[in-house]
């Protein structure tokens, strides 16, 4: 008897031991936001918008100045925000639009080292279900499926409030269950907030995935009304176009958007809130980025609300404004305020697992490098980036096919349907004004020819290549 209550002792040691080691792992809180320009916050410059929970982010966290996304559209850039590889490797866009089967999620990734993974809001990754979060690493999935955006932000958030775009977005599958004109960003929040509540004693990673500030532009009255009495007391100088990629909308001057980015806002404080409740802050990595530039170009008459001026054109575009995204990591344990280290979000999945002291997967995370050493210090250095964009939108957002290659602070842009290239030297001309392709031939043709040995290394997807 007693030496079956001394093994029941040791075993209940061990078992209490465990549970907090598990416990001082590090929770994520990754949150993106859809469709947000690199100048749609205050902290970033904005006169109209106000974001005080993600300047304070910025403030006690690690601000990224050179950041960037894998492609300015939503289903690639989530894909290699998923997997750590740049898009066009899966023929993405182009012969697919999900996740391939072997392809391990960063949510898989940490479900694999003991975490519980909570995933919410946009997935638009796959049509069928068995490709939506909860089959892909995510023990709990919160309205994840195939929809790239809601038919109205108030419930019913498939029933459309305007009649005459009733069947443009697929429906939101999870979220049936609701009251009347609550609004989707904060349900999302709310649902993310629970979950911190009822899991706070394990460690958890959550990917929180707004889809504002997306199209249909919407928003609670008495926030929009607020913006707009702040616009009556704004001037605007110039037009509120320029013929310029498209159309280039040159103000941020909508009421509704910005009481979007204030939900949106609203929401990330509200989750930082409930990580000081719970205590866990101080133990909790939490990242805010967005999946591409803003909707700030046209090729049509279609709505546009935001500027990314002085960045060049915005969503879809392989200018700065399409893909350079606000980007911070907050973690108690960095002491770095700000990093020059130029960065794309296939970085956050080896970065993220090295934060939290985990095993790096570099059979996955194949365009992904961890930025751990730079947040503690080690100096910025030289890297090449590529992005590939095979199906161009001239109608929609005015863009048009090409493929994209920085190395240090060169950037190509090869239009190679239309036997056109572009180069910009982004230290000294940030806004792209300036093409050196005639007086930098050569490094315009060595860059160039770097990107079409890429494309051929990875069998990317365009007209131009068939095997």
């Amino acid at each position: 008897m007693k030496s079956s209550f001394k093994l029941l002792i040791i075993v209940s040691f061990l078992l209490s031991f465990s549970d907090v080691f598990a416990q001082d792992k590090k929770n994520i809180v990754v949150f993106l936001v859809d469709d947000l320009g690199y100048y749609d916050l205050s902290f970033t410059g904005s006169k109209l918008y106000e974001t005080p929970h993600v300047d304070k982010l910025a403030e006690e966290g690690v601000v990224f100045n050179n950041a960037y996304v894998s492609h300015p559209r939503c289903v690639p850039s989530r894909l290699a925000l998923q997997t750590g590889k740049f898009p066009a490797r899966e023929e993405v866009p182009g012969k697919n639009e999900g996740l391939s089967t072997k392809e391990k999620t960063i949510g898989q990734a940490f479900k694999d080292n003991g975490y519980l993974t909570f995933f919410a809001g946009k997935w638009h990754l796959g049509k069928d279900s068995t490709e939506w979060p909860q089959y892909r690493g995510y023990d709990i999935n919160i309205a994840g499926c195939s929809a790239g955006a809601p038919r109205s932000y108030f419930f019913p958030y498939n029933e459309s409030r305007n009649k005459k775009v009733s069947g443009k977005h697929r429906k939101i599958i999870g979220l049936q269950n609701g009251k009347p004109n609550e609004y989707l960003s904060y349900r999302l929040t709310d649902e993310t907030v629970d979950f911190i509540k009822q899991n706070h004693e394990k460690p958890f990673f959550i990917m929180l995935a707004h889809y504002g500030v997306h199209t249909p532009f919407q928003a609670p009255k008495e926030i929009v009304k607020k913006y707009k009495n702040k616009l009556k007391n704004m001037s605007f100088e110039g037009p509120e176009y320029l013929e310029r990629d498209g159309q280039t909308k040159v103000h941020q001057n909508n009421a509704v958007y910005a009481a979007m980015i204030e939900t949106v806002d609203e929401s990330l404080g509200k989750i930082m809130q409930a990580l000081v409740e719970k205590g866990i802050l101080d133990n909790t990595i939490v990242v805010f980025t967005s999946d591409h530039g803003g909707l700030s170009n046209r090729g049509n008459n279609r709505k546009l609300a935001t500027s990314n001026l002085p960045l060049r054109a915005g969503k879809g575009h392989l200018y700065e404004g399409g893909v350079k995204v606000p980007f911070i990591i907050f973690d108690k344990d960095l002491k770095t305020k700000n990093c020059e280290q130029v960065t794309i979000n296939t970085d956050i999945y080896p970065t993220l697992l090295d934060l939290c002291g985990l095993s790096l997967i570099p059979q996955q995370h194949l365009d992904g490098i961890s930025m751990k050493p730079y947040l503690e210090g080690k100096k910025p250095e030289d890297r090449i980036l590529f992005w590939h964009s095979p199906k161009g939108r001239p109608k929609s957002t005015g863009d048009h096919n090409c493929t994209a290659v920085r190395v240090g602070n060169y950037k190509l842009i090869d239009y190679y349907e239309q036997n056109r290239i572009e180069l910009y030297d982004l230290e000294n001309d940030p806004y792209e004004e300036n093409n050196l392709v005639r007086n930098k031939k050569k490094l315009a043709a060595d860059l160039q020819q770097k990107e079409i040995n890429w494309k051929k290394e990875i069998n990317a997807w365009q007209k131009q290549l068939k095997k």
